[in-house]
């Protein structure tokens, strides 16, 4: 390339260029080249957005089939229809009147047993007494909770349930009969044939016979009962016992409101006055607080334990976690703050108080007062059993339930997500829970990845996939194994819920 210099009649120089042909084709190769560098430069930038965005769609989804679905709950369904053997019930002038004793779903499982045992011992079961003397002092009567009709008409192909004695009876004697805790059928039928011969020769009947039964708890055994009978305590429970259409109504409202904000969680948080008393858990309260409750228990009278040592009760898992635990194990689970919660429980100790962290770390925390208003609450003052109702309706509606303690409640809710679906519920290893939560309070291990993690780690197989169900702890031996067993409604696999057969459901 050559540049000449002259001047215009401006007097501004001019330049002037000679290029060559040989450096124009320089020119180009540079040009080409620097292309060349520019879009592999510009590919590689754009296959790293690229993976940038798959991961960030792809991780959100692994996390929320983490946090919502429990695993391998596919290919299982109800199935509650009696075999080809089953037979029709028959009207008989035996009469099985019951007291049902405890809370809403001790009530609710003795209800259901008492079903079972009227069909085994060939009797007509009188709808049952709800218990009026217990802790909540409730005045429900059976139709303020469950829907009567529904009940007698549901049941009438396989046991004769009556609303009231007859006439003729009201007035007649009864024999008291206390029921063996976890018997089996044989027991019954045993009993069946003996115990009607002795009420004819010590109480002459014309017009019928009837027993009284003073508890409904835990009267039949978990396992090994024929096939029918459970198939019909689960028909019983899960079908016939529906509650009234008040609780129905507005418990169905109450999931709407919730499920408009998107999915929620049902907390179980069993951090009442009560239970910490009774279980003797003092983990976090002050001197006064743990006063409070070592009172209350020496002056409850049917409870047996009066003396417990708390730290003992915590190392061994047998204390409800607190509200600050149970904020530190969702949180390492993975849910997102922003989550709504329900909190299915009566009053908590202490208030908001020991409420504050876990409000802090999941704001939106509502109870039945948060989302009903005062005059749909109303009708249930006063009535711990029918507001109870309305916790276990939101609870197994609930998108993910998690109880802070195993108990009556706990276990049925439990048990009917897994009839339904094996809908998550995720039951917190208390034991190993503390040992983690202690390190933290010893400045051991702090909230991060790791405890992420480790907490993951020991939940990953406690989320309420179908399995069937514990049999007793190891070593235990004659009656006392029974106590130990995993419950029939907390787990009714496998004999209500079976694998699906070309995808044909026996509901």
């Amino acid at each position: 390339m050559h540049m000449e210099i002259s001047r215009s009649s401006s007097s501004l120089p001019v330049f002037h260029f000679r290029v060559s042909s040989r450096s124009i084709s320089v020119y180009v190769l540079l040009l080409l080249g620097f292309s060349a560098v520019l879009f592999l430069f510009s590919q590689r930038q754009i296959s790293e957005v690229d993976d940038k965005v798959l991961f960030s769609e792809t991780r959100p989804a692994i996390l929320e089939e983490q946090l919502w679905d429990s695993s391998s709950d596919h290919g299982f369904h109800p199935c509650v229809k009696p075999t080809r053997k089953y037979e029709a019930t028959h009207t008989w002038d035996r009469y099985i009147t019951v007291r049902s004793n405890g809370g809403l779903n001790q009530m609710r499982t003795g209800i259901c047993d008492m079903v079972a045992v009227a069909r085994i011992m060939n009797a007509t079961l009188v709808i049952p007494q709800l218990d009026r003397r217990s802790f909540w002092q409730d005045s429900s009567t059976f139709a303020d909770i469950f829907d009567e009709p529904y009940f007698i008409q549901s049941l009438q192909g396989d046991v004769r349930v009556v609303r009231q004695l007859p006439k003729e009876l009201e007035s007649a004697p009864r024999a008291r009969k206390h029921f063996t805790s976890w018997a089996s059928a044989s027991y019954y039928e045993d009993l069946s044939e003996r115990i009607w011969k002795d009420y004819q020769v010590v109480i002459p009947a014309s017009f019928g016979e009837v027993i009284h039964v003073p508890k409904s708890d835990s009267r039949l055994a978990n396992n090994d009962l024929p096939i029918d009978i459970q198939k019909l305590r689960c028909r019983a429970l899960y079908k016939a016992l529906q509650f009234s259409s008040p609780i129905e109504e507005l418990g169905k409202k109450l999931v709407e409101r919730l499920r408009s904000h998107g999915r929620y969680i049902a907390l179980h948080l069993r951090y009442e006055k009560d239970m910490l008393s009774f279980t003797g858990c003092t983990y976090g309260l002050n001197e006064a607080e743990t006063e409070e409750l070592r009172i209350m228990r020496e002056n409850t009278n049917h409870w047996k334990m009066k003396k417990i040592n708390s730290t003992e009760q915590r190392n061994e898992g047998s204390c409800p976690l607190t509200p600050k635990e149970v904020g530190i194990f969702l949180q390492s689970l993975g849910y997102p703050s922003s989550i709504w919660i329900y909190i299915a429980s009566g009053e908590i100790f202490g208030g908001q108080t020991y409420l504050e962290d876990l409000r802090f770390r999941f704001p939106n925390l509502v109870f039945k007062d948060t989302i009903a208003t005062s005059e749909e609450l109303n009708k249930f003052a006063s009535h711990a059993t029918q507001s109870a109702a309305l916790d276990y309706m939101i609870s197994v509606e609930s998108d993910v339930f998690v109880p802070s303690y195993s108990g009556n409640m706990a276990r049925a809710v439990e048990g009917h997500r897994r009839f339904l679906g094996h809908r998550t519920t995720i039951s917190p290893d208390r034991k190993g829970l503390v040992v983690l939560f202690d390190k933290i309070d010893n400045g051991e291990l702090q909230e991060g990845p790791k405890l992420t993690e480790l907490i993951t780690q020991m939940h990953k197989f406690r989320r309420g996939a179908p399995r069937k169900r514990y049999g007793s702890l190891p070593g235990m031996k004659g009656r006392n194994r029974l106590r130990t067993e995993e419950s029939f409604y907390e787990n009714p696999f496998p004999e209500c819920i079976c694998a699906n057969k070309n995808s044909v459901h026996n509901i």
